[in-house]
């Protein structure tokens, strides 16, 4: 069977992509501009190309057709609606990864499903994952195209070390934060539940879905079963760092307000996401992949992140800028309490 993914180097992809290559007879194939070549395993495919370039990319495959289509950097209505233009009639199955922010937030109930409503006022990327299932699911509907639409929440790799609140240049400066000791900004009281998914354990279920016919028109969430509150999570990635955790509190709404100033936008990343109590139910997709489980408990996860990151320099992106937007946050906070 073959397989076109487009993207395919990404956190969550990646770890797809190594475990067809390694323990599957699916033949793979990237569409991507070919800018990490050296990652990709052996015998995986790659079709250099720019998927924005539509008339160029209908050239190269106008000979081609695919048992399953994957879209991974498909991120407004636009881009699927090309792809419904390049892939009708040319794959039996399209996946497109959509994004668990795209449900009700704040959520109703802590409890999601499949079948929990999708609306979300704080963050334009939620609601542009949201218009293209609707474009896509309406195709399937009225034309049969074949869709399967999934949801993953926050997945991470070696590396990437998954946090709450974060710089623009990413997770080093707040792990350099605690490799020093110093204060550490957390959302909320640090007591909102959350889901860490490792992307090897994601793959197994995305795998499953692949060549499916049961998961065509359907949408399916793929998280790990653990769930961890915020302080949790930091407090592991402090133990494996083998340092004590100094956390300061800090409401999300302050942090959003704030954040603007300085290019910040934590009101969708955690108005938006990550400062929601959520707890996922994957009953609907074990029950049509019935080998689906977790296996890299973030205890575990986060350590191999921080061995690779502390490893590799070149994942260590340095952020003065939010290094000194955590001091001012903080001392302000400190001074509120004198004042009080």
């Amino acid at each position: 069977m073959k397989a076109l993914f487009i993207g395919g180097t990404g956190t969550i992809s990646m770890g797809i992509i190594r475990r067809l290559a390694a323990e599957t007879d699916w033949e793979v194939f990237l569409l991507n501009r070919g800018n990490r070549k050296a990652e990709v395993p052996d015998g995986v495919r790659q079709i250099v190309a720019d998927i924005s370039r539509e008339a160029d990319v209908a050239a190269l495959l106008k000979d081609m057709t695919f048992d399953t289509v994957c879209e991974f950097i498909g991120f407004t209505r636009d881009q699927v609606e090309r792809d419904y233009r390049l892939f009708s009639g040319k794959t039996s199955q399209y996946i497109y990864i959509s994004s668990a922010s795209a449900y009700q937030t704040p959520p109703a109930d802590y409890r999601i499903t499949e079948g929990t409503s999708l609306a979300n006022p704080y963050w334009g990327y939620s609601r542009n994952k949201i218009a293209c299932e609707e474009f896509l699911m309406e195709k399937y509907r009225k034309e049969g195209f074949p869709v399967t639409i999934v949801r993953p929440s926050h997945t991470y790799d070696e590396r990437t070390v998954p946090l709450g609140v974060h710089g623009n240049n990413g997770f080093w400066q707040v792990i350099k934060r605690m490799q020093e000791e110093k204060p550490v900004i957390i959302q909320g009281d640090g007591s909102s539940l959350w889901t860490m998914t490792w992307n090897g354990d994601f793959g197994r279920g995305f795998i499953g879905l692949m060549g499916n016919r049961q998961a065509i028109g359907e949408a399916f969430q793929i998280t790990s079963d653990e769930t961890l509150t915020w302080n949790q999570i930091y407090q592991t990635i402090a133990d494996a760092l083998g340092v004590q955790l100094h956390p300061v509190h800090v409401a999300s709404d302050f942090l959003a307000e704030t954040g603007k100033k300085y290019g910040y936008d934590f009101e969708g990343s955690l108005l938006g996401d990550k400062s929601c109590s959520v707890v996922f139910d994957n009953r609907k997709l074990k029950r049509i992949v019935p080998d689906m489980r977790t296996e890299v408990p973030f205890s575990i996860g986060v350590r191999r992140s921080l061995n690779y990151v502390l490893s590799h320099p070149e994942c260590q992106r340095e952020d003065p800028d939010f290094d000194a937007y955590c001091d001012k946050v903080i001392s302000a906070l400190e001074s509120a309490k004198q004042q009080v």
